[in-house]
């Protein structure tokens, strides 16, 4: 699971991501509203923990921000904050669980897990159309104007995401986190080789070139 805290209390953060790790899931850290704001509009994650006092923006601006940009990420609050109006304030706001401080981890982790587990897409896109170019993720089979593409699983993997965010610009972090896993960046040019690959398979020869290059941004696919 790929989840996002963000909680400005250092020793608590520590534990914290050090306990998920721990648990086999992937976490990465905001220490700041702003910061945590910015990371969970650009990457996806399955689940968010927001604390509700955080400098810079606090935690319930952020639940209402993303839930107004369509943004339906699950999201546990933790608070020291536990009166009954609080609770019903946090989840009015778009919050779907609440956990006052101090807790237990254990009971964290549950809770988070059901969370993962209600967001599972069970109305998930089986398909991909971006033009003439079709991703069927059933078959895994992509096609374009009619005639079969044969892509590498690596390849394919690049344009799922890709067409999962058409008409968006996707960030080589966000390329390099979910379709290489990699959650850093290895100063290579493998982002730079699989993209021109795939950009020979689905716009050589064609009309209208559906891969752009953002230039200092990063890439896009779009009609």
């Amino acid at each position: 699971m790929k989840i996002l805290l963000i909680e400005d209390d250092r020793e608590a953060a520590t534990y914290l991501m050090q306990a998920l790790d721990q648990a086999g899931h992937v976490a990465h850290h905001a220490s700041d509203g702003e910061t945590g704001f910015a990371m969970a509009s650009a990457m996806e994650y399955d689940v968010l923990i927001i604390d509700r006092m955080l400098p810079r923006r606090d935690g319930i601006s952020i639940i209402e921000s993303l839930r107004v940009e369509g943004n339906k990420t699950p999201v546990l609050i933790l608070s020291a904050l536990g009166e009954v109006e609080d609770r019903v304030t946090g989840l009015r706001s778009g919050g779907d669980d609440y956990l006052t401080k101090p807790y237990a981890f254990t009971e964290l982790l549950a809770r988070i897990e059901v969370l993962a587990r209600r967001s599972t897409p069970s109305e998930a896109a089986t398909s991909y159309q971006v033009g003439d170019l079709t991703l069927d993720r059933l078959s895994r089979q992509v096609t374009r104007a009619g005639e079969k593409i044969s892509l590498q699983p690596r390849e394919y993997r690049l344009l799922e995401y890709l067409m999962k965010y058409s008409g968006q610009v996707v960030t080589r972090t966000m390329l390099l986190e979910n379709v290489w896993d990699y959650h850093f960046d290895p100063q290579t040019n493998v982002i730079d080789v699989h993209m021109s690959r795939l950009r020979a398979k689905i716009d050589r020869g064609q009309k209208k070139q559906l891969l752009q290059t953002i230039r200092g941004a990063g890439y896009m696919i779009s009609e």
